[in-house]
């Protein structure tokens, strides 16, 4: 049986505002809604590890969500973050940090993490996929054009690899795309199969 098949008696519930995990998830088939927008303040401790950052904060939106969960619900919740080194590179506050973003990222590799959280009224379960991305070295001009037609503000690391800088940029990609894109979707029906083992029925 197809997991969104096995799927058509629980409510899944996606809380982010992010198009492209819209647009992701609905690609696998999966029939979910998605959650009213809500509050979370997305810190974390100075001392976390950078590599742990991503599924701790997925792990805070999901306790962020100010509705009960019934039998049945399965509430995903994510955070992708952009690791140069031990630098976590979140998303821009002006363009000039977005500039600022691309120029140290330029000619080099990085890691994309992207935290998931899967809780429902009875467990709870976190998993972060990574990849590695390497950018050829980017001009100047090209990151103005970049900033000037697209929207980096709203990308952890300024960028997004299914936009233009990611066509005429990017050299090579260990792991998943998707996940760089901000939802390891392969990894997500292979970790919600496995839930959904251990949730009771409740049309039973």
């Amino acid at each position: 049986m197809l997991l969104h098949d096995k799927l058509k008696h629980n409510t899944v519930i996606l809380a982010s505002a992010s198009p492209r995990r819209r647009e992701l998830l609905a690609a696998t088939g999966i029939a979910f809604r998605i959650a009213s927008k809500f509050d979370c303040e997305e810190q974390y401790p100075a001392t976390l590890p950078a590599e742990d950052v991503a599924p701790y904060l997925s792990r805070l939106k999901s306790h962020a969500y100010p509705f009960a969960l019934e039998c049945g619900d399965i509430l995903i919740t994510a955070d992708t973050t952009v690791l140069l080194g031990n630098a976590v590179l979140g998303k821009p506050a002006s363009e000039a940090e977005a500039r600022t973003m691309l120029r140290s990222l330029s000619g080099r590799e990085h890691s994309v993490v992207t935290g998931v959280t899967l809780r429902s009224k009875e467990r709870e379960r976190t998993f972060a996929s990574t990849s590695k991305v390497r950018f050829a070295e980017l001009s100047d001009e090209q990151i103005e054009y970049y900033i000037a037609n697209y929207a980096p503000m709203d990308k952890a690391g300024a960028y997004g690899i299914q936009e233009w800088i990611g066509y005429v940029g990017i050299e090579s990609l260990e792991g998943s795309f998707f996940n760089v894109m901000g939802l390891p979707v392969q990894r997500l029906c292979r970790e919600l199969e496995c839930f959904i083992e251990a949730l009771p029925s409740c049309y039973e």
